[in-house]
């Protein structure tokens, strides 16, 4: 069994989880994991679960946010998700 980093439950189902830098992550549910890992919303500090947007480096959890602190630079961000097509 495996303890996760986050909680520190040992449970028999735990799993690794590896980023892109090489690190290696131990959790116990996917709560824990999204807790851990999750970039937060450069304007409103949630943890970004969903797609998101990036904007010169900077992460944000919609098009709104990105708009609102980078202005210029995120006019043409616009989120997809509830879009009516034309």
């Amino acid at each position: 069994m495996a303890s996760c980093e986050v909680c520190g439950n040992d449970y028999w189902m735990a799993f690794e989880v590896r980023t892109v830098s090489g690190d290696t992550h131990t959790f116990d549910s996917f709560e824990c994991a999204a807790h851990k890992l999750a970039p937060v919303c450069e304007h409103c500090q949630v943890k970004i679960i969903g797609h998101g947007t990036e904007v010169s480096g900077r992460f944000f959890c919609s098009a709104h946010c990105a708009r609102t602190v980078e202005g210029e630079r995120a006019t043409a961000i616009a989120d997809a998700v509830g879009a009516r097509p034309a």
